[in-house]
């Protein structure tokens, strides 16, 4: 890929000089709440806005019909990326939120009714809560909870017991953002199907750090956002079965979704282009596009090697510490949450400000995960292919300086 040098697969993973927002004696540790954007992504973007810009779809003219193809093709890029079937599959979006969303409105909300059941996990992300709450209130359908396993894994033996023919919907998350714990997303498929339910699968954190194959897993939805795949923000994809796609109405009225629009009645594309309302993030596809060829030329999973390996290594040093606990399991996928002792996740995430440690330090938009752990609030340090040994030495100083200072 132009602008990267080769990597060996078997060198050690060395990103670092690839991400010019991040400078000497720097630990970001807070990919997982979105990740730095490698200079090729910021290339592919300033190109875009600065030497080929122009409208998509529409325009006549040479240059919106390059872009054209050029937008189109990322659609082709992602379905690769994914497994999917057909790069109709996959839908366009302002995020892995408008993705979930999406499927509440014009899947859940048509195909739902009073009576029936949604089932979820006691570690989603609020974005994977708050869509189903609002259709099961609007259609009388009601939610249950599938609890964790002790070490914070989804329990799928408790959710087999649970299942019944009333539940429409399963919806987990890939990866645990706050515990890293990684989701058996075949059984839980399995166990959805087999009382006839649809499942969705939240991405977020799994396609930036673990090799996925929506074909292969047999899910019916699955969501991510480009942001957390060092791509640009405002975008993400929704990927769904085609024959689900087809059976949906849209979500949003405009410009692109339609096939024929008079006042006595609009008639709508086809999808993907049915569910895209409005001129597209036509330069963040762009930038998703030049993110994806970076990941796929590191290597997914030599990246998910890199990230065990660090977390190994920080659950360790940080477990040595007596007034720290550690959340969730230890062969978490590039995630570390712990706690102080006495000490609120705000003044750790303070104080390793001070020593250039970047982390996230609140409740991660997983408050019923908080409530079930009995805090209010974790630090959380989440890593991505430009951290290295130094940072987790950075780390594990700067909680060694939090404990001095709190006694």
């Amino acid at each position: 890929m132009a602008g990267r040098r080769p990597v060996s697969s078997a060198a050690p993973l060395d990103a670092l000089a690839d991400f010019p927002a991040i400078p000497a004696g720097w630990a970001y540790l807070d990919t997982a709440a979105t990740a730095q954007k490698p200079q090729v992504v910021v290339d592919a973007i300033t190109r875009a806005y600065g030497e080929t810009y122009a409208t998509v779809h529409r325009g006549v003219y040479a240059r919106s019909a390059d872009m054209t193809v050029a937008y189109e093709a990322v659609r082709g890029r992602v379905a690769r990326f994914i497994g999917a079937a057909s790069p109709e599959e996959c839908v366009f979006v302002r995020g892995a939120t408008e993705a979930i969303n999406l499927v509440a409105q014009c899947w859940a909300g048509t195909q739902l009714k009073a009576g029936d059941r949604i089932m979820l996990s006691m570690l989603e992300h609020h974005s994977n809560i708050v869509p189903w709450q609002m259709v099961a209130e609007r259609v009388g359908a009601a939610i249950d909870v599938c609890p964790l396993t002790a070490d914070g894994r989804i329990d799928l033996d408790a959710m087999a017991t649970m299942l019944t023919d009333r539940h429409k919907l399963v919806a987990l998350a890939h990866v645990s953002n706050v515990l890293g714990s990684v989701l058996d997303v075949p059984r839980a498929v399995e166990l959805a199907h087999g009382v006839g339910a649809k499942i969705l699968i939240d991405g977020c954190q799994s396609v930036p750090r673990l090799p996925v194959d929506v074909t292969a897993l047999g899910c019916d939805f699955y969501v991510f956002s480009a942001h957390k795949l060092y791509g640009p923000t405002g975008l993400g994809v929704l990927w769904a079965r085609a024959d689900l796609l087809d059976a949906m109405p849209p979500w949003q009225g405009g410009g692109s979704m339609i096939d024929r629009v008079t006042f006595a009645k609009t008639t709508y594309a086809p999808p993907p282009g049915r569910f895209e309302a409005g001129t597209p993030h036509i330069v963040g596809a762009l930038g998703l596009h030049a993110a994806i060829d970076y990941v796929d030329d590191i290597g997914l999973t030599r990246i998910h090697a890199h990230e065990t390996a660090l977390v190994a290594q920080a659950r360790e040093a940080l477990g040595s510490i007596n007034s720290v606990r550690l959340l969730g399991p230890d062969d978490s996928a590039g995630i570390v949450s712990f706690t102080i002792e006495g000490v609120h996740p705000h003044d750790i995430g303070t104080i390793l400000d001070e020593a250039q440690v970047a982390i996230r330090a609140g409740h991660h938009c997983a408050q019923p995960l908080m409530d079930a752990l009995g805090v209010e609030a974790t630090a959380r340090a989440s890593f991505g292919v430009y951290n290295g040994p130094q940072d987790v030495e950075a780390l594990v100083k700067g909680v060694e300086r939090v404990t001095r200072i709190f006694g």
